[in-house]
């Protein structure tokens, strides 16, 4: 990890292998707030803290609104078993989701797997001229 104690937008791009223009868009919805010197963004450790747990909820699948929920939540909650009750709720429904589209998947791969041994049926037995 960095020692850093302020990045620029191109450090947390580059670090996090992300465009400048996503940084902008979490900064437009308020889920980074960076410093301005003038026209430049600064960003402190919190503010990359922030993006850490922005990124690792995107990469789960979470929502930007259920990310904002906890990230708002950190800023509330002062104590970490509330912190992690919170986040475990959001992450058992994020699983209970996932099942469900796999439980979904699995339906229509076995429909594709039936119609597809039923036209190989229909084209054994046409003829071989055909």
């Amino acid at each position: 990890m960095r020692q850093h104690e302020h990045f620029t937008i191109s450090d947390l791009a580059h670090e996090f292998d992300i465009t400048l223009r996503t940084l902008r868009f979490y900064e437009e919805q308020g889920l980074i707030e960076p410093e301005r010197e003038g026209r430049q963004r600064i960003f402190n450790r919190r503010d990359r803290a922030r993006l850490k747990l922005i990124l690792r909820g995107k990469r789960i699948g979470l929502s930007l609104q259920e990310i904002r929920e906890i990230l708002d939540f950190y800023e509330l909650a002062r104590d970490e078993a509330s912190q992690s009750l919170k986040l475990l709720h959001l992450l058992t429904d994020r699983r209970d989701r996932l099942l469900e589209q796999r439980r979904d998947i699995d339906a229509v791969l076995g429909e594709i797997t039936a119609l597809e041994q039923h036209c190989r049926q229909i084209i054994d037995k046409l003829p071989p001229d055909s």
